[in-house]
């Protein structure tokens, strides 16, 4: 049961503090979950130029330079659509 001689920010009995909503920092998390996005994004890319790559030279009557061609252009169109914004950042 709650007591009603605590203050609700005093820590209790066991020495935590209450959780009041909105005053925990959260940078740590922010900066955490941009990189882990910018990772998966940039490393979603990388695999995908990678097994165009390995697809267009391994297939039958596929040729080496066209899988780095088609890898380039994936890469540069990656690039493009995904790169971030910087009037789209808080």
């Amino acid at each position: 049961m709650a007591d009603p001689h605590h203050a609700p920010d005093s820590p209790d009995a066991y020495g935590h503090d209450a959780y009041v909503r909105g005053t925990q920092h959260i940078e740590e998390q922010a900066t955490t979950f941009a990189m882990f996005m910018g990772m998966a994004k940039w490393g979603s890319l990388l695999i995908a130029a990678l097994l165009t790559f390995l697809v267009m030279w391994f297939q039958p009557a596929g040729s080496f330079f066209g899988g780095v061609i088609a890898a380039a252009v994936l890469l540069v169109a990656g690039w493009w659509f995904l790169k971030s914004d910087k009037k789209a950042q808080h």
